[in-house]
């Protein structure tokens, strides 16, 4: 199974587990509110987001019922950090539910495939240990469309808080 205490490498990217002190290095990159245009909400403060990588770093629910795998996306030349990249898993494996991905990149590297490396890799492990994989997308988000359909799922009719579920073939 896949392990959200490990990182691995694709062409251009290093996945590294995030850990609490990559709050500081990636708060420049979420600190952006056009980020938020489909998925709502606003930038969370420095303070608030140690706490939330904090919380991820436990790799685990609250009530042990799901495995958390969040990634810091950085380029390997030049190590700058780009985003970041999530798994949600049911605890009992792939038998028990599908596996939910997520990916943000920041705008300065918007557009340069980063977000369709970082998920096609990320979907392609998952589907190898045979898991399910979904994200949900906004409809009108046409860039994380791409991404979706680049890692190899496809829309489906199923709509969750307004988007549309992407569904691994």
């Amino acid at each position: 199974m896949i392990d959200p205490d490990a990182g691995w490498l694709t062409q251009r990217l290093t996945l590294e587990p995030l850990r609490p002190d990559s709050a500081a290095e990636l708060f420049p990159v979420l600190d952006d509110a056009e980020l938020h245009t489909f998925t709502g909400g606003a930038p969370l403060l420095l303070t608030e987001l140690e706490a939330r990588f904090t919380r991820l770093a436990t790799r685990r629910s609250g009530d042990g019922s799901q495995v958390w795998g969040n990634w810091l996306v950085r380029l390997t030349d030049g190590g700058a950090a780009v985003g970041t990249l999530q798994a949600t898993l049911p605890a009992g494996g792939p038998g028990e539910g599908a596996a939910e991905v997520a990916w943000v990149v920041g705008r300065a590297w918007q557009g340069r495939g980063m977000a369709s490396e970082a998920a096609t890799s990320l979907v392609g492990l998952l589907r190898a240990d045979a898991w399910t994989v979904v994200a949900h997308v906004h409809p009108d988000h046409v860039a994380s469309q791409g991404v979706a359909r680049a890692a190899g799922l496809v829309p489906t009719d199923v709509v969750v808080d307004g988007e549309v579920e992407w569904r691994s073939a």
